[in-house]
């Protein structure tokens, strides 16, 4: 059988016992270069070729453009075509959000503003407020982006910062009007793509079970980087299977 020949002759015993650990949540430590992406790898084809699982079933989360495209590679080189869903967070939660955008009020044709079309929406909002120094722009925006990603709303953002920031009144009032200006453009910013993406799925039972049924493997590359909005999202997307393979090297955390 090609992938058991594949699974056991390229990997050593540590790797190997990985690869064939396919149920419930599995998390494996290792140090950089120790082939983490490899097993990764191995793991999927092991459950496609010799555990019989359809390759629409299985979801990959990579941190990198350039990581997607090697494991892609990888896999079209040992199994042929497949439905292997392999991506970053983000274009993930693009190609989840796309489908499902009108039940956030959003059409499927919302745009994505990258970095600098934010800042141009933040340096707006000073502008309104009559904070006219451009330079904290910069300062408003990462915050926003804290806020973001640690799953905050303004006022609980506000809560979590008064005693950190002696502005934290005004940062909440910046992030709530550059919310509604993005929603008014019918647009999301970079890490819209993770909240809007993480409160739809729990939101929504329907499109919750649909993509819970649809990934019964669930593999995730560098775990170490992931954050606390990145994790919601596994454990949603997990709820019903509960097969969840992790592979990281706390020492590489960022």
């Amino acid at each position: 059988d090609r992938g058991i020949m594949l699974s056991k002759l390229m990997l050593n015993e540590s790797q190997r016992k990985a690869v064939e650990d396919t149920e419930g949540a599995v998390l494996v430590f290792a140090g950089a270069g120790s082939g983490k992406t490899r097993v990764l790898t191995h793991r999927i084809i092991h459950l496609i070729e010799d555990k019989g699982v359809a390759d629409y079933n299985i979801l990959a989360i990579t941190f990198t453009n350039k990581a997607t495209n090697e494991m892609k590679q990888r896999l079209l080189d040992m199994l042929g075509e497949n439905n292997v869903w392999i991506s970053t967070f983000h274009s993930l939660c693009v190609k989840i959000l796309h489908r499902h955008a009108e039940k956030l009020g959003y059409t499927s044709s919302f745009s994505i503003f990258d970095d600098d079309a934010s800042k141009r929406v933040v340096a707006r909002v000073l502008r309104e407020k009559k904070l006219e120094d451009d330079k904290d722009k910069d300062r408003y925006r990462y915050l926003i982006s804290e806020a973001k990603n640690a799953g905050l709303s303004p006022d609980a953002f506000f809560n979590a910062i008064r005693t950190r920031e002696k502005d934290a009144m005004t940062i909440s009032e910046v992030y709530d009007r550059y919310e509604e200006i993005l929603k008014e453009n019918n647009a999301m910013d970079f890490d819209d793509l993770l909240v809007k993406c993480e409160l739809l799925l729990r939101e929504n039972e329907d499109v919750r079970s649909y993509y819970q049924n649809k990934f019964r493997y669930i593999h995730v590359d560098e775990f170490q980087d992931t954050n606390e909005i990145q994790f919601a999202l596994v454990k949603l997307l997990a709820g019903k299977w509960g097969n969840v393979f992790v592979v990281g090297d706390d020492d590489q955390s960022i």
